[in-house]
């Protein structure tokens, strides 16, 4: 839907809103809500202090249903709500529009009758600037009132396919990884594999010295990546990522996209956890956005009762089912000039909002996106829970603060960040077909120039704590990060001119050395042979200096990993994890297992999203 009236940052010195007289519209929704005298002054005070509709408040406080609301708008304007049961809009109408358009600006073309078009409305206050637009497309119209959810669902029934197009192709071709072609890379992973095969034949030992040499320089990068983003954190002044203690004198419509997909056992539990933020009601646009065949978690999510400002939009079958898709096409029902990303299973913090706001408001135009702390509300469950605890807590609050501090491109993760509507709208969404769509969308915001920033706020989420589901979640993330390389680096020097030749460096070592070690790090690992004193293929022919310099290399990353981890768990509430980072040489073998299933379907099933189960540790916080 269109942003709402109230959805740019005034400046911090204004003048506070002076009370005003009641706007008409505003008067005929009043009259039909039995206000008690104490809600009338409370939604008073918030018309003013926020200078929203008033009708906009009741909506969304609850204290007025969607029927009473459009009947008493229709009813202002001479009219009743359009029944589309009994006046199915015209599908060709709704294309001279766009299926888009119609459901961004809350218009819906619904018949010619005697040379005027009838053009129902969930904004008919706005209608008359709507006119002009509207005659050069239609000749004359007129207008009708219409439910936004009865728009919505009309739209969605007459053109949905149209929709389901536009989520998946919203971004252009050329930066889509959906030009992949998994029959042609099946065919250059079969002529690597012949050239491998052959020089086993005639010359082993080169090929593995090759591949050996190939696993040590990345291994130096990545170590030296990592060295270099804890030092600039370890360095950077005190209150770094803390968000300005500045007053926006007029909040903006913030809107919450939290794709679900087959959850509804979650769903009471979502709407109790997001029911904590304290930003004001009438200003936050909560979109639960759901598969349109997912019946069961429709269902657990009408029985949950849900508040005025949460509501379900459907997502149209497609040709893929993925959450980038699904966040494209929640993207046109969006109400908010920010747009934040939960998962179905997050625990935001109450004031994150707030923090956000203020966030974008002191840091300019630029910051096109800010990305939250991940962290884990039962990481004690097993072993698997607390090692995933203490890689989350290296990452987001040690390695992602000091890859920013690099000026390099940060990954996104897939929750807790936040972006400004006119930035998405800009680089062009998300890639419907990457299975991590946040990280290539990260690069892509630095490709245009926009600044992404880590920011002192916690979301708690559930973590993937069983070993088959771990592996396959962590085998997405790294066929993600696999075509999310391919795509940026498939044209090297439009990549070089739009990033800089030192983020491209840094995108070969978040990237290309990341994959090689989870592909290649067995062969690591199997140096420890010569530690143990056992047969190595390579032990007659590496020199003794050179086994030394890769028992040194191991030596520092290994250091140089756990000093990390240490720190990432050093506050008071992870501090009981610090006895578990030496588990983490159990653990990260898992990766390698995920990376060879990722590799696979890399090959056979590119955009196929393995998805993730939620609610099944959900305790204890």
């Amino acid at each position: 839907m269109r942003s709402d009236d109230h959805t740019a940052s005034a400046p911090a010195g204004r003048h506070s809103p002076q009370p005003r007289a009641i706007d008409p519209l505003d008067g005929a929704v009043l009259q039909r809500a039995s206000l008690t005298p104490a809600q009338l002054t409370q939604v008073r005070a918030e018309q003013i202090r926020h200078e929203t509709p008033l009708r906009h408040i009741l909506l969304r406080q609850g204290l007025i249903g969607e029927v009473e609301y459009t009947e008493a708008i229709a009813a202002h304007f001479g009219s009743t709500p359009v029944d589309l049961a009994a006046l199915a809009p015209d599908p060709a109408l709704i294309d001279r529009l766009g299926p888009e358009r119609c459901l961004q600006d809350g218009l819906l073309p619904l018949r010619r009758m005697g040379g005027v078009t009838m053009i129902a409305t969930t904004h008919p206050g706005r209608f008359e600037s709507d006119r002009a637009r509207l005659a050069a497309l239609f000749g004359p119209v007129a207008m009708a009132v219409i439910a936004p959810s009865a728009l919505e669902a009309g739209v969605l029934r007459a053109r949905g396919r149209a929709l389901a197009h536009h989520a998946e192709t919203r971004l252009p071709a050329a930066a889509s990884c959906r030009r992949w072609n998994a029959r042609a890379a099946g065919w250059i992973a079969a002529g690597v594999a012949g050239v491998g095969a052959m020089l086993i034949a005639v010359t082993p030992t080169t090929l593995m010295l090759m591949l050996v040499a190939w696993t040590a320089l990345t291994l130096l990068l990545l170590v030296g990546l990592r060295a270099a983003a804890a030092i600039a954190w370890l360095t950077s002044p005190r209150g770094t990522g803390a968000t300005p203690d500045v007053t926006v004198a007029r909040l903006p419509t913030v809107s919450i996209l939290v794709p679900m997909c087959r959850e509804p056992d979650i769903a009471p539990r979502l709407v109790e956890r997001l029911g904590r933020l304290r930003y004001p009601r009438a200003l936050l646009d909560v979109i639960l956005v759901i598969e349109a065949d997912d019946h069961a978690t429709r269902d657990a999510l009408e029985n949950a009762d849900l508040p005025g400002w949460m509501r379900v939009v459907s997502v149209p079958e497609g040709s893929i089912r993925t959450k980038p898709r699904a966040l494209n096409h929640a993207m046109l029902f969006a109400r908010g000039s920010i747009v934040g990303i939960y998962d179905a299973e997050d625990a935001p913090d109450p004031d994150q909002i707030h923090i956000v706001v203020r966030h974008f408001h002191a840091r300019g135009p630029e910051l096109g996106c800010v990305q939250g702390i991940l962290d884990f509300y039962n990481p004690a469950t097993n072993w698997i829970a607390r090692c995933f605890t203490i890689e989350y807590a290296a990452w987001f609050r040690i390695l992602l603060r000091g890859i920013q501090r690099l000026g390099l491109a940060l990954p996104l993760g897939g929750t807790t960040l936040f972006l400004r509507r006119e930035v998405i709208e800009e680089v062009g969404g998300w890639d419907a077909h990457n299975v991590t769509e946040d990280a290539d969308l990260g690069i892509r915001l630095a490709r245009f120039g926009y600044r992404t920033e880590v920011i002192s706020t916690t979301t708690e989420e559930e973590p993937n704590c069983r070993p088959v589901a771990w592996i396959k979640q962590r085998s997405r993330w790294l066929k993600g990060f696999m075509i999310t390389y391919v795509v940026h680096m498939r044209t090297p020097r439009a990549t070089l001119r739009a990033l800089g030749a030192w983020r491209v460096l840094g995108l070969q070592v978040v990237f290309l050395a990341t994959v090689s070690q989870y592909l290649l790090a067995p062969l690591l690992w199997s140096f420890w042979l010569v530690a143990l004193g056992l047969w190595h293929p390579l032990g007659d022919v590496v020199s003794t200096e050179l086994m030394l310099g890769l028992a040194t290399l191991f030596v520092v990353s290994e250091l140089v990993n756990m000093t990390i981890a240490f720190l990432g768990v050093s506050g008071e509430k992870h501090r009981f994890l610090r006895k578990w980072v030496p588990m983490l040489h159990l653990y990260f073998p898992l990766g390698a297992i995920a990376a060879y299933k990722a590799l696979w379907e890399l090959l056979t099933k590119p955009f196929y999203w393995d998805k993730t189960a939620h609610g099944l540790h959900d305790f204890g916080r």
